[in-house]
């Protein structure tokens, strides 16, 4: 089994071998067994994005500087945009009589970043913007990198913070999947499944039943065995907006780095009925 070491340099390679780790990940048109492929509704196409980590300076590829973000929050705001929680778009997505507002777009942020708490919390609590946080809790309170189930608590009881699963040490599933035999790789699964909801509802408190796929892997196995566990929705790092056609299991979501500002930014959020408006002054830091 990896180190916690091992586990976090593993994510900080994540951007690196991102043109390698796509081909592994199983096309969001694989559908977990019972749920049924639902045809697209033009009407709803959000975007989720994805953070990892913040600070005043780039430090790796998974970094975004805080000013930038905040020129992205920024750019949110002048083009129309209202931020979302996770949770209303995956209650959208369960029933359409679940309606968003018009140019919706989800935050996410994976792994659980000290830099989550000093950097990008005062920004979403000056603006009032919902975040939701993909955590793997064998960091939390250990790593010298990771927050603290203080600092978890605190964001939590703003009201502005949601703190769902990433896996329990955040595991490369191919690996394992390699490493184990099968038996031995479906126990460690549901392992890593069942251990981080448990403990993330028993100290925050509410329910945990959203899953962030550890480096974007998935496959039919793990979707089915996420199912079981009692999760509802979970998420890859496929670039392309949620619309009614995706199978909740792999949900996309897009990795944001330093370098998406300006126009750049704006096309992430663009799409069929969200096109880069005309008249409207991007924020570019």
């Amino acid at each position: 089994m990896f180190s916690l070491a091992d586990a976090w340099l593993a994510a900080v390679d994540t951007c690196r071998l991102l043109g390698r780790l796509l081909p592994v990940a199983v096309p969001a048109a694989v559908l977990l067994a019972g749920v049924p492929a639902r045809a697209a509704d033009p009407a709803l196409h959000v975007p989720i994005l994805l953070y990892h980590r913040f600070g005043p300076t780039v430090t790796d590829e998974m970094t975004v500087t805080t000013r930038v973000v905040e020129g992205q929050l920024q750019t949110l705001q002048a083009r129309g945009h209202q931020v979302v929680r996770l949770q209303d778009l995956v209650a959208s997505l369960q029933n359409a009589q679940a309606m968003l507002p018009d140019r919706a777009v989800v935050l996410t942020v994976d792994d659980g970043h000290r830099s989550v708490y000093t950097d990008l919390f005062p920004l979403i609590t000056r603006l009032r913007v919902p975040v939701t946080l993909f955590i793997y809790p064998s960091a939390i309170s250990n790593a010298s990198y990771a927050l603290t189930w203080e600092q978890l608590a605190e964001m939590k009881a703003s009201g502005l913070v949601d703190i769902q699963s990433h896996t329990f040490w955040h595991p490369n599933f191919n690996v394992e999947r390699r490493r184990l035999a099968p038996e031995a790789y479906q126990r460690f699964v549901q392992d890593q499944l069942t251990r981080p909801k448990a403990i993330l509802e028993q100290r925050m408190g509410g329910k945990v039943d959203l899953l962030a796929w550890p480096f974007g892997i998935y496959d039919a196995d793990l979707m089915r065995w996420a199912s079981a566990a009692g999760y509802v929705a979970a998420f890859s790092i496929e670039r392309r907006a949620v619309t009614r056609a995706e199978n909740p299991m792999a949900l996309p979501r897009y990795i944001v780095t330093d370098a998406d500002r300006g126009v750049r930014f704006e096309t992430l959020l663009s799409g069929p009925n969200q096109q880069p408006a005309t008249n409207t002054k991007a924020v570019q830091k």
